[in-house]
């Protein structure tokens, strides 16, 4: 049978979905009860567009074991991406309560929790993300996340914060913690992360126009047209262009 089902996973690599599913039958006529066959099955329906096999495939995987996490993994994620939220929440609860050890689970639910506005389930799963695995950057990221929405600037700089001490190559970090300064109204240090941010990625157009807009707020003005001159340059739209144009035009009659 192994033989069959390396088969059956070399033509899902190959993308040839029908044939992979002809061999993993083949396997299912002889172990009636293979949980992983099941759901590898149902992630190549899904691959084919059909939906409710796939549903099918992996609701059986998870009644033959309901221990196997990737199964949750799966079914969560069909169901999200049919933008039916509350199954994929459902699916991800079942899956946290009989794994209760599996942080990757306890993640993904956190992030359907915050796709759907439950900020307080969400930092309820972060925290247990992040009490099991204290060095989860990504977790850290999340909640940073979830506090700025709630308008708790200092928590989201805080967790921001705890990120920047395991990454520095991210334009997108620096951007949202330079944001949460900036709402915060600790300008200074926003002004900084944001021309982090340009530092890691200096083809990130939103962060040239924000830190213009901060220079000219503080009355930089020399700092301000270089960078909404540099802003311009960029592929933006024509009436954008025009306005930063207009807007430019007036820094310069100010200095």
């Amino acid at each position: 049978m192994s033989e069959k089902i390396d088969k059956a996973m070399e033509l899902f690599k190959e993308r040839k979905y029908k044939e992979c599913i002809d061999v993993f039958s083949t396997v299912l006529e002889n172990e009636p009860d293979n949980a992983d066959v099941y759901n590898n099955m149902g992630v190549a329906y899904s691959c084919l567009g059909e939906y409710e096999k796939a549903v099918n495939y992996l609701n059986k995987s998870l009644e033959l074991d309901p221990e196997l996490a990737q199964a949750y993994i799966n079914l969560s994620d069909l169901y999200y991406k049919a933008g039916d939220i509350a199954s994929a929440v459902g699916v991800l609860q079942r899956g946290s309560y009989e794994l209760r050890d599996n942080l990757t689970i306890a993640h993904l639910l956190a992030r359907v929790y915050i796709d759907d506005q439950r900020w307080d389930d969400a930092i309820d799963e972060l925290d247990r993300v992040l009490d099991g695995e204290p060095e989860n950057y990504d977790a850290y990221y999340d909640l940073g996340h979830v506090y700025f929405e709630l308008g708790d600037y200092e928590g989201a700089i805080s967790n921001f914060e705890t990120v920047t001490q395991y990454r520095e190559d991210s334009e997108l970090l620096f951007y949202s913690l330079a944001q949460a300064y900036e709402a915060n109204n600790e300008i200074d240090k926003a002004i900084s992360n944001y021309l982090k941010a340009i530092a890691v990625n200096d083809k990130f157009t939103l962060a040239y126009k924000k830190v213009a807009i901060l220079f000219m707020a503080r009355n930089d003005f020399e700092d301000a047209l270089e960078y909404f001159e540099e802003y311009a340059n960029f592929d933006i739209p024509d009436e954008e262009k025009e306005s930063v144009g207009k807007l430019v035009a007036r820094i310069k009659a100010k200095i």
